[in-house]
């Protein structure tokens, strides 16, 4: 089991986890997970869908919805001139998002200019990346795991394995990715979190936030309900086979009023049953500043992990 703290150059002969808390006060701008308001401006925005784009739009038939999606894509610089197989990330977006967000409320192009990574990222409405609890057409976990993995492995020049892919997202993002990851070891090597909204399947979370309540509801059905137990993502970490699980990368702003605590708390069992992983908190709040800034930390996460150079 690997643990490494990169905020913190410690040795860990132990592989004890060590958490980092980043307690300064700062100027933040305010904002919430679920909207899109403070952005950052947009310093990249879509191509031609022409085939030697670097970033691409395309649409395809997913036969868990039985409906057609859309996902973004960006290739590596090179890409469309060599027959090099790249591994993949998926990049998941946040709350009442798309498959644009991260390529317009972020830097990330400039960020990936040479990043040897394909960057996928996929619509998936307000769904938390579950399979519905109350929808049943809505499989979106089973969307996103088989068929989004398999439309990409067969028209992009992938490494199509467990030890090529990583998952990444914010928000609900955040929570899709580690979802995932614990869900589905044996698909990704490596999952990372922006302020991931951990707490999604509890109660108090749809009691809390009536903005969040319509879409959660749908995702987890009522109260108690199965979707609820089968996505609770402490109760998978609590269950888990920590050797067996992908390494995770958890970050979150200080000033971050409704997920901090759940970051916490999920770190808190990541430390007590010893998972490899690494756990940040720096200023910032749950907005699309703190995420842009944090982005290029996740991306060089994502190439140390699972770039073979």
């Amino acid at each position: 089991m690997r643990t490494q703290l990169k905020s913190l150059p410690v040795k860990n002969d132990n592989r004890f986890v060590r958490l980092l808390w980043v307690l300064v006060v700062a100027l933040g701008v305010s904002g919430d997970a679920s909207l899109p308001a403070q952005a950052v401006p947009a310093t990249q925005t879509a191509q031609s869908t022409s085939t030697k784009s670097r970033l691409q739009n395309r649409t395809f038939k997913s036969e868990s919805l039985d409906r057609v999606m859309k996902y973004r894509v960006w290739v590596p610089a090179g890409y469309f001139s060599g027959a090099k197989k790249y591994p993949v990330l998926y990049l998941l977006h946040g709350w009442a998002g798309d498959e644009t967000n991260w390529s317009t409320l972020t830097k990330l192009t400039k960020y990936a200019e040479d990043l040897p990574v394909i960057v996928v990222m996929p619509d998936a409405g307000n769904s938390w990346y579950v399979d519905s609890g109350s929808v049943a057409q809505n499989k979106f976990e089973a969307y996103l795991v088989h068929d989004l993995v398999a439309e990409v492995d067969q028209n992009w020049r992938t490494v199509p394995t467990r030890e090529g892919r990583a998952i990444a997202g914010l928000s609900m993002g955040g929570y899709g990715a580690l979802k995932e990851a614990l869900k589905h070891p044996e698909m990704f090597q490596v999952a990372a979190s922006l302020s991931g909204a951990f707490n999604a399947a509890s109660p108090e979370l749809t009691r809390g936030r009536s903005d969040l309540r319509p879409s959660l509801n749908d995702a987890f059905g009522p109260e108690h309900s199965e979707a609820r137990v089968k996505n609770d993502l402490y109760a998978l970490a609590q269950k888990a086979d920590t050797k067996a699980t992908p390494y995770l990368y958890v970050d979150c702003g200080n000033q971050d009023d409704t997920f901090l605590t759940p970051n916490r708390k999920l770190v808190s069992i990541l430390s007590q049953r010893k998972f490899a992983y690494e756990y940040h908190e720096f200023p910032g709040e749950h907005n699309w500043q703190y995420w842009d800034e944090r982005l290029p930390a996740v991306l060089s996460f994502v190439r140390r992990e699972i770039v073979k150079e």
